[in-house]
């Protein structure tokens, strides 16, 4: 499963691939909020969402990233984009990162069951003993999220990237180990309130 392009199910959200297919859907997601203008994420606008997509399929190709369209169920309505990377199949670790999300689904229930489904996926399907996240030390909203999932901090790794405007983001480090994964998925299980699915399928782009 390390190298397949995966389609992750849940009750309510599906996850998949992301493919140039979606670069207007993107682009419709981005613009509730203008998201683009965020300092702290990198999140396309036309001019650079060919780019952003063709990394991710690269990325995909190389086996050592997943990039998603976080899709509603209901209406195949695009409500944002996430992201496996660093995948390191020999130490069984994932990075899940990239993460955004419309402005008008922000506080619902999106990044939660999001999450949910990218989490059973590395440590159930893909057997994996950690899951990485980092966020920039300027993102109060992103580390209060990873916190709430049950990551715990692991410290701050200085000037990690250059942003696209050129700033060294100083980035938190977070992590999930295998042994914790019971606690935190039972966790996010009660927060999901019975809306709790979980299927893997095959892309079929």
């Amino acid at each position: 499963m390390w190298g397949q392009r995966a389609v992750l199910s849940g009750a309510r959200l599906e996850l998949r691939p992301l493919t140039p297919a979606h670069a207007p859907l993107l682009l419709a997601a981005a613009a509730d909020g203008e998201l683009w203008r965020s300092k702290v994420t990198r999140i396309p606008d036309g001019e650079t969402v060919a780019v952003y997509i063709g990394d991710a399929v690269a990325g995909a190709d190389a086996g050592h990233t997943l990039a998603f369209a976080t899709t509603l169920r209901a209406d195949g309505m695009v409500v944002g984009s996430t992201r496996f990377w660093l995948m390191d199949r020999r130490n069984r670790s994932v990075e899940i990162g990239h993460t955004w999300i419309s402005a008008g689904w922000q506080r619902s229930y999106v990044n939660t069951e999001a999450k949910y489904l990218m989490l059973r996926f590395a440590f159930d399907v893909l057997g994996c003993i950690r899951v990485q996240f980092q966020t920039d030390v300027l993102n109060d909203r992103s580390r209060a999220a990873i916190l709430r999932l049950g990551a715990q901090c692991e410290g701050v790794a200085r000037q990690e990237r250059i942003m696209p405007d050129g700033c060294k983001r100083d980035s938190i480090r977070f992590s999930i180990i295998d042994g914790e994964w019971p606690q935190v998925r039972e966790n996010l299980e009660r927060r999901l309130d019975g809306h709790v699915s979980f299927s893997v399928g095959e892309s079929s782009g």
